[in-house]
């Protein structure tokens, strides 16, 4: 069993950890605070995330950035980093460049990023030996989200009831398009990126209200639209025009990103990659 598949099976428990860890971690954004969220690849997907539940919790304004697009001198009180490695130099470098209070959610507690902020939030039961990211994304994603209110011991069972589950239907598709609305937008660009790392996919992602202005010119029979939670109304009719196969399953996002991260794995060993090396990869930018 690979490495990625492995970290893959332990995100239930890693989720239901981070939950307890949420009511007591210290350093986390306050009710009212404006706040940036930063990260790099999968990290600035789920602050995206985390930034528009935030808003729509009624916690406060929050933008979320790649950490080299965090605006220079604009006013917040808070600047958030998400860092698995704790290494990565554009988010060292936006961290040097706010004079806001800082936290990062990192992976390991003796790194640069969590010896340069305010508070560190160490998420070392969900490291990962695997270049892709699965289990820290979604664990700091889950510890974000309890820190809203959201239930997470349900939505640790249903992502067990899923790694239950031997596979999809949907393996072996020539072009993949993933679509979320709101926060789960952030969690559709995640579901791409685990298709493109691990299986050198020719992956999409869009809001769906977006899809239709355009990118739904590609739908055709054999290539498949994953829609992550709810549709939009209209959307589905829209698609089954075009002979694209849907996938619409009444799941939470994230856990449905728990069957896109399995039908990565899948993807890959079927045409003899190795989903713990994607090629270009490395489990951090570090500059020069």
């Amino acid at each position: 069993m690979t490495h990625t598949s492995t970290e893959i099976a332990a995100q239930p428990e890693a989720w239901r950890r981070a939950a307890r860890m949420a009511g007591t971690v210290e350093g986390l954004p306050r009710p009212g605070d404006r706040v940036a969220v930063v990260g790099c690849g999968t990290s600035w997907f789920m602050a995206e995330a985390y930034a528009v539940l935030r808003e729509a919790a009624g916690e406060g304004e929050t933008d979320a950035f790649t950490a080299t697009a965090l605006p220079a001198g604009r006013a917040y009180d808070h600047v958030l980093a998400i860092s698995r490695s704790g290494t990565t130099t554009e988010v060292l470098d936006a961290l040097a460049g706010t004079r806001a209070r800082t936290t990062a959610l990192v992976a390991d507690g003796a790194t640069p990023v969590a010896e340069a902020v305010d508070h560190a939030v160490v998420l070392d039961f969900a490291d990962e030996r695997s270049v892709v990211q699965t289990v820290f994304a979604t664990t700091a994603l889950m510890l974000l989200r309890a820190s809203l209110g959201t239930a997470v011991e349900p939505l640790a069972a249903e992502a067990e009831e899923v790694l239950a589950d031997p596979g999809s239907a949907v393996d072996g598709a020539a072009q993949y398009t993933f679509l979320g609305q709101g926060w789960v937008h952030g969690v559709a660009r995640e579901a791409a990126l685990k298709m493109r790392e691990a299986a050198q996919a020719w992956t999409e992602a869009y809001p769906q209200m977006e899809y239709r202005h355009g990118p739904i010119a590609i739908a055709e029979p054999g290539r498949v639209v994953w829609v992550l939670g709810d549709p939009v109304p209209g959307l589905l009719d829209d698609l089954a025009a075009t002979g694209v196969r849907v996938v619409d399953d009444p799941l939470d996002p994230v856990v449905d990103l728990v069957r896109v991260q399995r039908l990565a794995v899948r993807s890959a060993e079927q045409q003899g990659l190795d989903p713990d090396r994607p090629r270009h990869l490395t489990r951090s930018v570090v500059l020069g």
